[in-house]
């Protein structure tokens, strides 16, 4: 057993959210115990105690949605022939280049260098979904074993698309289907399937049946990203005659499984019907701002009480630093100064471990009995008081990810005191480096 304590612990517990000098107790995968540091030490002597030094102490931080395979995307810079009009430019000028030059190792060494991100910036879940498309059969198999030589618990899904044909639309289809049957034979309760889609306007009514009828009786749940841009509803509306929620819900993927991404451009009835089905929608403040589609209707979909957490996008990996942009995006685009605040903090803290609990057996994002040992070290010592009551503005105003000294996952370091303890970081990404420069060469010709 394991005590990390004389730490400034912050537990997202309702119960027990703040302790000035706080103790955690872990044992084996779980948090056996948590209180003041003295008594824990008196109550535990035969375990190994770790002095935290007034750092913070605070349950591991979750990204519902990001796109591994960007990774080899950053610096680099595509030719057009005209500037970027809307999003569907964005996709076809870049995005889809991408994704259709990607192969297998240049997917195994994405998940390298964005699982290695993750971790420094305290990330220890994340909900990816993956595009390769000439590259489709294997794909989540490379990113779920160097996900799991880093060591980050993980959910991994395929977008399934028709916009390069059937062949490969079916492709990804069996992809997810085999990673969402390898993933249930799992015990260590690190890793999760879903059957990833692309978008509505990517899918034939009959590509949807086919991802329903491969899903058979099971209950991975579906990862969608719905109505981000303008096109997708306006598409729906002209070759189906309803809203993409409405056709989503009409085809059966809806659910308590679902995740439903982005969420822009719906309107209440949509709304009502995410509610209705239980489905779960994620928010992605930063991307929706870059690709300049609008920005989800947040503020709205909580007062109905929808689940909604928060994701990247793969815009960034810091948490932290999506927070920040969730709380302001919507002060900016509702001309409202008091709200944001607590809504982000609720997205972040409340929804993505709540997402969270649908797919994995114990709990996470919180410090009590029986939860997951996925703990974060942050070197962050505060000039102001900080308290139960102040936890919410030192975390938004104060934190961010490079502040993160120490991630624990699973009840084991993945990175102490800001040293990578389960691959050769160094080694892993000069090898990304030579395989991107590899991949430049190629998505450039």
């Amino acid at each position: 057993m394991l005590l990390l304590g004389n730490a400034r612990l912050i537990t997202q517990n309702p119960q027990h959210p703040y302790l000035e000098d706080g103790a955690v107790l872990v044992n084996g995968n779980e948090i056996a115990d948590f209180g003041p540091t003295a008594e824990l030490r008196a109550k535990y002597p035969e375990a190994d105690f770790e002095d935290l030094a007034h750092r913070v102490l605070m349950p591991g931080l979750i990204n519902t949605h990001t796109h591994i395979y960007s990774s080899f995307a950053r610096g680099l810079s595509l030719p057009r022939q005209r500037p970027d009009k809307d999003f569907i430019d964005i996709l076809e000028n870049q995005w889809w280049k991408i994704d259709k030059v990607l192969n297998i190792e240049d997917s195994r060494y994405s998940a390298y260098s964005t699982g290695l991100e993750s971790a420094r910036y305290g990330v220890t879940t994340i909900f990816d979904h993956h595009a390769s498309q000439h590259h489709v059969t294997g794909s989540l198999f490379a990113i779920d074993e160097a996900l799991d030589d880093i060591g980050l618990r993980h959910s991994l899904c395929y977008e399934v698309s028709d916009r390069d044909g059937t062949a490969i639309a079916e492709e990804a289809i069996a992809e997810n289907i085999a990673y969402i049957d390898h993933a249930a034979k799992d015990t260590t309760g690190m890793k999760k399937g879903m059957l990833g889609l692309h978008a509505s306007f990517t899918l034939s009514e009959e590509t949807l049946q086919k991802c329903v009828a491969a899903m058979g009786s099971r209950t991975a749940g579906y990862h969608v990203h719905t109505a981000e841009g303008i096109a997708d509803l306006y598409d729906s509306l002209a070759k189906y005659g309803k809203r993409v929620v409405q056709r989503l819900h009409d085809a059966g993927i809806l659910g308590e499984k679902t995740l439903s991404i982005h969420n822009i451009h719906i309107n209440a009835a949509e709304m009502d019907i995410l509610k209705a089905t239980g489905t779960m929608a994620v928010h992605n403040p930063e991307s929706n701002m870059g690709n300049a589609v609008g920005t989800t209707p947040a503020m709205q979909m909580m007062e109905k009480g929808l689940l909604l957490g928060l994701g990247t996008d793969a815009y960034t990996q810091d948490m932290f630093e999506s927070l920040k942009v969730a709380n302001l995006i919507h002060k900016h685009h509702l001309c409202n100064p008091s709200i944001g605040f607590m809504e982000s903090m609720q997205m972040l803290f409340t929804g993505n471990a709540a997402i969270c609990a649908r797919y994995f057996e114990k709990p996470l994002g919180i410090v009590q009995q029986g939860a997951l040992a996925d703990l974060i070290v942050v070197d962050y010592t505060p000039h102001t008081p900080l308290n139960q009551n102040t936890i919410a503005g030192h975390i938004m105003f104060g934190m961010m990810g490079r502040a993160v000294d120490s991630t624990m996952i699973n009840g084991k370091y993945v990175m102490k005191n800001r040293v990578m303890q389960t691959v050769d970081e160094q080694a892993v990404l000069a090898k990304a480096r030579e395989q991107s420069t590899d991949f430049w060469k190629c998505v450039t010709q």
